[in-house]
């Protein structure tokens, strides 16, 4: 039996060392598809960018938009990300319908070990953030790793959000 390659195991929600060359050239190739779109911003630049994603509906996306992967990225219909977006895909991404990301807000799947040691060797692992239909986040938050947001949410601005929101709820962070 072969052993498991870092992208199988980080698709697999384990433990992944992100310093591996595989990692790190498909990081390179999503900077270089967001730099096509940001250094000259428009639809048929987009599909540099939607083409690394796993699913999308339709989206609009303004310049500074960066992501690790784009590939655990699954984004509905009607999404708006506003400008300078952070999306660290390690794990999936889910993005229900009709939702508005404000500018600068960042959604963070990756996350390192507390343990200096095993933090300095690489190893890293992430966990899915979800989140529902009709969420508005606000401009400047961030939402940590295994989070989900439920449907018709809304997140204030600069809020970091470090547990579940519940379904109709306003979350201040």
């Amino acid at each position: 039996m072969t052993e498991r390659t870092e992208l199988e195991k980080m698709i697999q929600g384990e433990p992944f060392n992100a310093i591996d060359l595989d990692l790190r050239l498909r990081r390179e190739a999503a900077r270089l598809a967001c730099a096509k779109f940001n250094a000259h911003p428009s639809k048929g630049n987009l599909r540099h960018v939607t083409r690394l994603f796993a699913e999308f509906g339709s989206v609009v996306i303004e310049p500074g938009f960066q992501c690790d992967y784009g590939s655990q990225i699954h984004l509905g219909e009607r999404v708006f990300i506003n400008f300078q977006c952070i999306f660290l895909d390690s794990a999936n991404i889910y993005v229900g319908d009709d939702v508005l990301i404000g500018p600068g807000v960042h959604l963070y799947t990756v996350d390192h070990p507390r343990d200096a040691d095993q933090r300095a060797s690489g190893e890293c692992f992430a966990r899915p953030i979800t989140i529902g239909n009709k969420v508005w986040i606000g401009g400047g938050a961030k939402v940590l790793p295994g989070i989900e947001i439920g449907n018709n949410a809304i997140i204030a601005a600069n809020a970091v959000v470090t547990r579940n929101v519940a379904e109709n709820e306003r979350f201040f962070g």
